[in-house]
């Protein structure tokens, strides 16, 4: 299991490094263009833009696969072990659910933006590309949160307990 993880999470790092260079350099290209070369390429404020939600939306699973997300641990830090713990796995759950709802409306955007054939202003890309960040991150939300607390079913710890441990 912990191999499907770690290719997942490859995967999920290509993505999210590459929507990160994108980011960056058209957002470079749209300020060295518009003070520099003075040109009307209005399309790369729109590249920027679609690269930050990929980046956006796949960054927050990160975040939740290394528990770097802001929570509250007032409650939870005060419970016995085993109740933490129970805690911390309905917390995955309530992400788990929220995740594959999202998912699957997801879907009904996607052949909305099918049926319509609207593209984009600048780059005249399908709309459905941009678009196309909500099933892949809530999907990989759903997998790897779904076998992170699967994992944590298995184990004697959880990840939170254990970083308490050290």
């Amino acid at each position: 299991m912990s191999k499907h993880l770690a290719r997942l999470q490859k995967i999920e790092d290509f993505i999210l490094v590459s929507s990160f260079v994108i980011m960056v350099v058209a957002s470079f290209a749209q300020v060295a263009n518009r003070n520099v070369f003075h040109l009307g390429i209005s399309w790369f404020e729109e590249l920027a833009r679609y690269a930050m939600v990929y980046m956006a939306l796949l960054a927050a699973e990160t975040g939740l696969r290394d528990g770097s997300q802001i929570s509250i641990t007032a409650i939870t830090d005060k419970c016995p072990h085993n109740l933490r713990k129970i805690l911390h796995m309905l917390a995955k759950l309530v992400v788990i659910v929220f995740a594959v709802v999202c998912f699957f409306s997801s879907f009904t955007i996607l052949s909305t933006q099918i049926s319509s054939g609207q593209v984009s202003p600048g780059l005249r890309v399908p709309m459905i590309v941009p678009y196309l960040a909500l099933p892949l991150s809530f999907g990989i939300v759903s997998v790897v949160q779904t076998l992170t607390l699967i994992a944590m079913l298995c184990s004697k710890n959880t990840p939170a307990n254990e970083e308490e441990g050290r």
